[in-house]
């Protein structure tokens, strides 16, 4: 099988003749992995089973101050210490505003001129049209996460408006996604942290469930995958996500649930895509502990397909070299 063929038989929850894997690094610790290998292009030498492609500009980034990066919608971001994302410090959304904010223009040819030459040049490759801060992600960064939280209490009708325009702008993006030969789109939304989600189930269900419900079914109905990444404690979502259109599940963190479980309890209807611990076992445990954990995952977790290895977030500095090469040494040679 190829890395397609694989990627398809877990989607279907049938077995593959390898479990599919995914991996991907933090600046530092790709940085790391370059002096550890002694080899800048070891990244093209991993074989992972996703090709994600970007909706948004090429210079959607540009440093305007020492450290600070503007984005495309205007959302400057800190990177003096996290140099992947960094940390919001304006406020471009408020209630006065919201209705005149101009969006970025997502019909944008040049946003997309590169996927049909990535798609073409890699026929076994699996293509995944990615929207990073893709809702209440969006929200809090247009406009502040504390701001955000206390209006979905305070100003419900600020933050209906101001979900109704994301959602307006990202099926803008998938409608033009899915004129490419893509298999899937893949939404990024943090909502919850080590306890429990981060807006309480009321206000997940009464703001983002019906935003979601759109943009999956947006795909569904193109007869191609849905995934999400969503940090933290958010299992409890899991029926009503499936009940939405969801495919797969990203980052499945073994910190906050437990992996063996969920795959039994959702396993023939969601896919599960991460749980290669990047809190515990890469910065901290032995080479022998990572090979231990991936292979168990493997048997477990990937048995009858629905799983895709892969570390449960891009991985971090902290995290071992030698523990990132024995991960990716069990993965690659199943």
């Amino acid at each position: 099988m190829n890395n397609r063929e694989r990627v398809i038989a877990s989607l279907n929850h049938k077995q593959p003749d390898k479990t599919p894997y995914n991996v991907s690094f933090t600046q530092k610790s790709h940085d790391a992995m370059v002096k550890f290998y002694n080899d800048t292009n070891f990244t093209s030498k991993l074989k992972n089973c996703f090709t994600h492609l970007d909706c948004n500009p090429k210079d959607c980034l540009k440093e305007v101050n020492p450290n600070i990066w503007q984005d495309h919608f205007g959302v400057q971001w800190n990177r003096t210490y996290d140099k992947d994302i960094g940390v919001v410090c304006n406020r471009v959304v408020n209630s006065d505003n919201v209705n005149e904010y101009i969006f970025p223009n997502p019909d944008d040819p040049v946003w997309y001129e590169t996927w049909n030459e990535r798609i073409k040049s890699n026929p076994d490759g699996f293509f995944i049209g990615k929207i990073n801060f893709s809702l209440f992600e969006r929200a809090w960064a247009l406009t502040g996460m504390e701001n955000l939280l206390m209006a979905m209490i305070m100003e419900k009708e600020f933050v209906h408006c101001l979900f109704d325009r994301i959602l307006e702008y990202n099926l803008k993006i998938i409608n033009n996604a899915m004129s490419y030969n893509v298999d899937g789109m893949q939404f990024g939304d943090d909502w919850g942290q080590q306890t429990g989600l981060l807006m309480g189930p009321a206000l997940w269900r009464e703001f983002i469930k019906p935003c979601v419900t759109q943009m999956y079914q947006a795909v569904r109905k193109k007869n191609k995958w849905v995934f999400i990444h969503s940090c933290g404690k958010v299992q409890e979502l899991f029926p009503e996500l499936i009940e939405c259109g969801l495919n797969v599940f990203n980052p499945f963190q073994p910190e906050v649930m437990d992996v063996n479980e969920m795959k039994k309890k959702y396993g023939g209807s969601l896919s599960f895509y991460g749980g290669i611990s990047t809190q515990n076992t890469l910065p901290y445990g032995t080479v022998a502990q990572v090979k231990e954990e991936v292979s168990r995952l493997i048997e477990i977790v990937g048995k009858n397909g629905g799983y895709f290895a892969s570390p449960a977030h891009s991985i971090p500095a902290d995290a071992k070299p030698e523990n990132i090469a024995a991960m990716i040494e069990v993965l690659k040679n199943q």
